[in-house]
């Protein structure tokens, strides 16, 4: 059976009264043909409820039967909805560069655009750290997208830090400064940026400087981890005495994240001081897990306060 809550946060006893735990209600069974055989029980307890629904589409195997139960709760009376999408998988796909491409991000927008509407109006959808800006455009007027950020984690993990006077912030290239220059301004910056040179995609420092100072690289997202590695080695040849990175998002296809060490002191060049991930992809979590450099930062308190009605 998949459950749908495999990232499912703890919200507080003050969310007990208003939030109904699904999980407890979803049945999810194969038919004979492998497409999944839903029932919600208990429909009519939930009339009146604000219900709110964690997704994970972590693979594209999964979305259709979560779609199946998202679509068929705001036709039960309830009287409102909210979707939880921490992490919008298709992000990366927003652009048209040549004929024939697809956008796949701005289907999966239309498609959670036709939510239906609830008692209490339009569906909530919540997610954190969308890969671009203006993808905020692509979905229709059924849904009010709430765009959030796991950066406020990232704040408070580094405040902790013994070094916290000595952090500078690296970007790996301007798109990434673009989406959270404004949310760390009062860190020192450092921006790289890539650049072709034949059949290779070469990392070079633009602006700021490493030298002497522990560098957190931030980004949105990670898959193969091959930026993030470059960078890493860019800063260390300028003089960083410790390197970590944070991504809101990391995904890890083919367990790349076993590309990543553990600096203990001294080798930046080599590992990573931290890696700081969230738990918007829980698959990722799981294999991570107590497994250094990793650190996994729960949205769980953002999401409660998103919850807030």
């Amino acid at each position: 059976m998949f459950n749908f809550f495999e990232n499912k946060c703890v919200f507080g006893k003050r969310f007990k009264s208003c939030y109904r735990d699904l999980a407890e209600l979803i049945e999810v069974r194969k038919f004979e043909d492998g497409f999944p055989n839903l029932f919600i029980s208990n429909a009519h307890g939930i009339r009146g409820q604000h219900v709110a629904f964690l997704a994970s589409f972590s693979s594209p195997t999964v979305i259709f039967e979560q779609l199946s139960v998202i679509y068929a709760l705001p036709k039960l009376f309830i009287s409102s909805f909210t979707l939880v999408l921490p992490f919008f998988p298709t992000g990366t796909s927003e652009r048209v560069e040549e004929e024939g491409d697809i956008a796949t991000a701005f289907a999966l927008s239309r498609i959670l655009s036709n939510i239906p509407i609830s008692r209490g109006g339009p569906t909530s959808l919540v997610i954190y750290d969308i890969h671009a800006l203006q993808e905020r455009f692509y979905f229709g007027d059924n849904v009010l997208p709430c765009f959030e950020s796991g950066i406020p984690l990232l704040k408070n993990r580094l405040q902790q830090l013994p070094d916290s006077d000595n952090i500078t912030i690296a970007f790996p290239d301007d798109g990434a400064w673009k989406r959270f220059h404004k949310q760390l301004q009062h860190f020192p910056m450092i921006i790289c940026g890539k650049v072709r040179e034949g059949n290779q995609r070469i990392v070079r420092l633009k602006e700021g400087e490493p030298k002497g100072h522990h560098v957190v690289i931030v980004d949105d997202l990670v898959q193969s981890g091959g930026t993030l590695i470059e960078c890493q080695k860019v800063l260390a040849a300028h003089g960083a005495t410790k390197i970590s990175a944070y991504v809101t998002h990391g995904i890890f296809p083919n367990r790349s994240w076993e590309r990543f060490q553990h600096d203990n002191g001294g080798s930046p060049e080599n590992g990573l001081t931290y890696f700081w991930i969230t738990d918007s992809c829980p698959v990722t979590v799981k294999e991570v897990k107590n497994r250094k450099p990793f650190e996994v930062l729960s949205l769980a308190s953002s999401i409660a306060v998103a919850l807030q009605i």
